[in-house]
């Protein structure tokens, strides 16, 4: 059976998590979080962080539920290290490449283009 693979592409404002089989890069979108607080422009760093906490909560259930074995961070720099920090070791030891980029913007063939780079 192949491996599962989810991507996570985030920023503070957005998370995209793909899933793909092995290490092809064939990715289909499975959701798309968005960090939403109403009647507020720019997002304060309490609202990211309560965010990654939600990234986190997403990525967790997905390990638990073995809906992926190993996993890829696509992330901006200082949002990742809040993402890291809620994240279990269990899942931590699942990543297998982390790139501190932003690439949430992307659609993914441009993401796909991206990641093949590295």
């Amino acid at each position: 059976m192949a491996v599962t693979t989810w991507v996570v592409v985030a920023d503070g404002s957005r998370a995209r998590i793909f899933q793909t089989l092995g290490l092809k890069l064939d990715l289909r979108e499975i959701e798309d979080l968005v960090n939403v607080v109403p009647g507020v422009r720019t997002l304060s760093e309490k609202d990211r962080e309560k965010f990654a906490r939600t990234v986190a909560d997403y990525i967790e259930q997905g390990r638990l539920h073995q809906r992926y074995q190993r996993l890829r961070l696509a992330v901006e720099p200082k949002f990742l290290g809040m993402l890291h920090a809620r994240l279990s070791e269990g899942t931590r030891h699942l990543i297998f490449e982390e790139i501190n980029e932003d690439l949430s913007a992307l659609d993914a063939r441009e993401i796909e283009a991206h990641l093949r780079r590295h």
